[in-house]
C-alpha cells in the first residue's frame, strides 16, 4: 500500500502526519510556527525520520495557511505570499520539500485541504457543492462545487470579505493588518482576543462577544449562501469549538436571509445544514493525504 505525508501548515502550529487515512494515521507530530527556517528544518526532519522506520512516501500533500500560490505551472507555487504571518511573507515550501526530500507534493490552502477532508470521509459526503469555513486565529473557506475545489486567479480568500461594521455597535477596529475589519479583521479568535482581552476559550457562554460573533459570521455566511448555493455548510477552527455559537448563527442566517430562499434545507432543518466537521481537528490532515494522492496521480 502506497504510504503519504500530510502537512497542516497552521499560523500557530504545523501538524505533520504520515498514513493514508482518517483510520490510518501511523505517526503524528506537532511542530510551532517559530521562524520559516526553524519550522520547515523541523518538518523536514520529522518525515526523513518516519521514511527511516516506515519506508519511501509516495507523497507528501500540505495544507497550508495563505495565501498560496497554488498553480503548478508558476515559479512559485507552494509558496506563501503576502500573507498575514509576520515572517512568513514570500517563502518557499513545497519546493523545499520537494529537493530535501524526493517527493511529490501536493500543495493548497488548510481550509481546501479539511474540505477535502470532509468530502471524503466526513460531514461532506454525500455533496457535490458545500463550504468549509474555519474560524480560528484567522478565517478562511474552501468551497466544494460539483466535486470540484474552487480555484481561479488564485484560491478563496473568504476570512477577507468586507462586511457591514456597525461601529456605534461595535467601536472596534478590526484585527487584519490589510483590511482592519473585514470578516476575519473583526470575527476571528485573533479579533475576539483583541476585542474583550481575552482569549475565546476563556470567556464564559454568555458573554456578549458570543452574539457580536455570531452576527457577524451569519453576514459572511448568508453572503455565501448567495454566491455558491451549497448543499451544506461546514463550521470547523477554534472558535467553533464553543458550541453555543451554533445555535445562535443558524438562528441569525434565518433572520438575515429574512423571506428570501425559502428552501426546505434552511426554513425546516437548519440543524443539518449548518454543522460542525465530522472529523473535528482532524480534517486538515487528512485532506492533506487526498493532495498527496492527487499528486502523486499526477506524478505518476
Amino acid at each position: 500500500m502506497s504510504l503519504f505525508g500530510a502537512i497542516e501548515a497552521g499560523g500557530t502550529k504545523f501538524v505533520c502526519a504520515v498514513g493514508t487515512s482518517p483510520d490510518d494515521l501511523r505517526a503524528e507530530m506537532r511542530i510551532p510556527t517559530t521562524t520559516p527556517a526553524e519550522t520547515i528544518a523541523q518538518v523536514i526532519d520529522f518525515f526523513r525520520q518516519q521514511i527511516s522506520q516506515l519506508g519511501p512516501l509516495t507523497a507528501i500533500g500540505i495544507g497550508a495557511f495563505g495565501p498560496v500560490d497554488i498553480h503548478t505551472d508558476s515559479p512559485t507555487f507552494g509558496w506563501f505570499l503576502d500573507t498575514p504571518k509576520l515572517g512568513w511573507q514570500q517563502i518557499e515550501l513545497a519546493g523545499v520539500l520537494t529537493r530535501e526530500l524526493s517527493t511529490p507534493i501536493g500543495f493548497d490552502t488548510d481550509v481546501n485541504a479539511a474540505a477535502l477532508g470532509e468530502y471524503h470521509w466526513g460531514n461532506g459526503q454525500g455533496f457535490e457543492t458545500f463550504l468549509y469555513l474555519t474560524v480560528g486565529t484567522g478565517i478562511g473557506g474552501g468551497a466544494v462545487v460539483n466535486g470540484q475545489l474552487v480555484h481561479g486567479l488564485l484560491h478563496p480568500e473568504m476570512g477577507h470579505i468586507r462586511i457591514p461594521h456597525d461601529l456605534s455597535a461595535d467601536p472596534f477596529p478590526g484585527a487584519c493588518p490589510f483590511h482592519q475589519d473585514c470578516l476575519e479583521g473583526l470575527a476571528s479568535g485573533l479579533a475576539i482576543e483583541k476585542r474583550w482581552q481575552q482569549k475565546a476559550a476563556s470567556l464564559p457562554i454568555d458573554h456578549p462577544a458570543w452574539a457580536l460573533e455570531a452576527h457577524y459570521l451569519a453576514v459572511g455566511l448568508v453572503n455565501f449562501m448567495l454566491m455558491f448555493s451549497p448543499e451544506r455548510i461546514i463550521l470547523g477552527g477554534g472558535v467553533m469549538e464553543q458550541m453555543q455559537l451554533f445555535p445562535l448563527i443558524r438562528l441569525q442566517v434565518r433572520q438575515q436571509m429574512s423571506a428570501y430562499l425559502k428552501v426546505p434545507r434552511i426554513m425546516n432543518d437548519i440543524d443539518a445544514y449548518i454543522v460542525p466537521p465530522k472529523l473535528g481537528g482532524k480534517a486538515g490532515i487528512v485532506g492533506a493525504f487526498v493532495l498527496a494522492q492527487q499528486a502523486a496521480k499526477v506524478s505518476s
